[in-house]
């Protein structure tokens, strides 16, 4: 989403992007990214665009976040009230960055957890937070104020045209504040056995996103193995700090083995190393773990059906002639 609506502002993706290297081209919807670099990138998209509130801006172009479990879940729920704790439950689809969390306080509804480092990140971040509670309340929802801790931000009348309600900065907490009486809205596309439905799907992409983060965890400790010439199951473990045996199961449980995760990962490495960098094959050799270049271009070949080096020719022609 963020990569479209920089696109639309007409900004320097490539040099944006480039800044925590990431290639010129749309992430790939189904990885989870890490939230570390929110603040060189925020940074950088701040220089590129000289744009001093950047992330409140880019916030404007970003496109709906539409046609996911939490919006059916949403709506398929009985009132707004229920939708939004439900929606809650599974925070971690949308994001990892924001813990949000719900209470009411007399006549209003706080959606608190609007906080983060990154100013640029938070601002923007909560404009899809409101208007994706605009579009599951067919435009019935309206923020009363809005929190945030940073003590620097736009100008106040930025943020009322933006939000459409007043911003105070340097607050207690980020916060949303909304009219409580909207929590009992009833939801005209409520429907019992599909709230059940979505709620299974919910709970399956969570466990998903749990297994990805072991995943990544395993494959982060494997990039350092591979340099040392140490990618054993057994080193592993270790590393891990888990018994040979307990790995090995916990990568059954998920369906694969060290063997199927060290593959794909060599894999992965050794196709990003070719297609986007212009280091020796001899480096990327020695970065994916194997011994000798034969064995790196047998296990390429059984890969891709190409050469290493053929492999590399074709992809920086195609970037070239994109």
């Amino acid at each position: 989403m963020t990569y479209q609506a920089m696109t639309r502002a007409g900004l320097d993706c490539a040099a944006i992007f480039a800044s925590i290297g990431m290639p010129d081209e749309p992430p790939d919807q189904n990885e989870r990214r890490i939230n570390s670099p929110q603040q060189r990138f925020w940074g950088a998209a701040r220089k590129v665009s000289g744009d001093p509130d950047i992330g409140l801006h880019i916030g404007e172009l970003m496109p709906p976040f539409r046609g996911q479990v939490l919006e059916y879940l949403f709506l398929s729920s009985p009132t707004f009230g229920d939708g939004l704790q439900r929606a809650l439950r599974y925070n971690r689809l949308m994001t990892d960055a924001l813990q949000l969390q719900l209470r009411v306080e007399g006549d209003e509804a706080v959606l608190s957890g609007l906080e983060h480092a990154e100013r640029h990140y938070l601002e923007c971040a909560t404009l899809i937070v409101l208007r994706f509670l605009q579009q599951v309340s067919d435009g019935e929802f309206r923020p009363g104020r809005i929190t945030f801790p940073h003590a620097h931000g736009a100008a106040a009348e930025e943020y009322l045209r933006v939000y459409g309600c007043p911003v105070e900065l340097s607050a207690d907490e980020g916060a949303l504040y909304f009219d409580a009486a909207l929590l009992k809205r009833s939801s005209l596309a409520a429907e019992p056995e599909l709230l059940r439905i979505h709620e299974t799907v919910a709970a399956r992409k969570l466990e998903d996103l749990a297994r990805q983060d072991f995943l990544h965890t395993v494959e982060q400790a494997l990039g350092g193995l591979l340099e040392q010439g140490e990618a054993s199951l057994d080193v592993l473990a270790r590393r891990l700090e888990r018994t040979p045996r307990a790995l090995r199961s916990e990568l059954s449980a998920l369906g694969t083995s060290f063997k199927e995760v060290l593959a794909g990962y060599r894999e992965r490495l050794a196709r990003r190393l070719l297609a986007r960098t212009s280091e020796p094959i001899d480096q990327i050799i020695y970065l994916t773990g194997f011994s000798e270049p034969a064995a790196f271009t047998r296990a390429f070949k059984r890969w891709t059906g190409e050469t290493p080096s053929a492999f590399r020719k074709r992809m920086h022609a195609e970037k070239a002639d994109f």
